[in-house]
């Protein structure tokens, strides 16, 4: 069995899978109460599936990019989880679990998340003879994405509306935009791709995965008195 968590942003997800097929899955908006309902959910996700922490194999973790408080619950549980019991620990970018459902599609998908100050982060994928990141995770701005697109793309992730606005009005048909409950995260996806990882062997240290800020988060300085 496989755990999967993803406390990214305010919208939270938790699966059970059984090599990469998942069996039970929760999702959740948890506002800033990761702390609170992160551990609770996974007790009852592990009991309404009867299984004990002993039973689980792998933990698969979204790592980002995406809110420095929620990233924090959900690495740092993954890792207690992982040192615990002894098992491997996969830490899957958030955009890449948002773009992997549209894989089917073989365009290039650019998910996309606000990252403030009239910014969001980005990445492109892309489905052909196998799934692969063409351009990695990055703060850029909606201008500068609409410059750059030449071909039919799918956008996808947690797109706030002023950017959906610019890339129909920027860029016509060549942007395909699915409705809001087709761009949920699914921690089935995770669960997929965390189990073609494993398989390949391709595990993170638990004591050095860190999430994946594309900002350094602002740090308040002390006053000097």
């Amino acid at each position: 069995m496989e755990l999967a968590i993803d406390t990214s942003t305010d919208f939270c997800g938790i699966g059970l899978s059984h090599q990469g097929e998942t069996i039970a899955e929760k999702a959740w908006h948890s506002g800033q109460s990761h702390t609170v309902e992160l551990v609770p959910n996974i007790v009852r996700l592990l009991d309404q599936v009867k299984i004990s922490p002993q039973s689980l194999h792998a933990v698969f973790v979204a790592k980002g990019p995406g809110s420095f408080n929620g990233l924090r619950v959900g690495i740092s549980t993954a890792k207690g989880l992982a040192f615990a019991l002894k098992i491997p620990l996969v830490g899957i970018s958030t955009l890449e679990i948002e773009a992997y459902p549209f894989a089917f599609t073989k365009l290039p998908i650019c998910p996309i998340h606000n990252a403030g100050r009239g910014e969001v982060a980005a990445a492109l994928y892309l489905q052909n003879n196998d799934w692969r990141c063409i351009t990695p995770e990055h703060i850029t701005t909606a201008d500068t994405l609409c410059q750059q697109i030449r071909r039919r793309t799918l956008f996808c992730g947690e797109i706030p509306p002023h950017v959906i606005e610019q890339l129909q009005q920027r860029l016509g048909r060549h942007a395909i935009i699915p409705d809001p409950a087709a761009r949920l995260r699914h921690a089935c996806y995770m669960a997929a791709l965390g189990w073609q990882r494993l398989n390949r062997g391709q595990y993170d240290n638990p004591a050095s995965l860190q999430p994946l800020y594309l900002r350094q988060p602002p740090i308040t300085q002390r006053k000097v008195k």
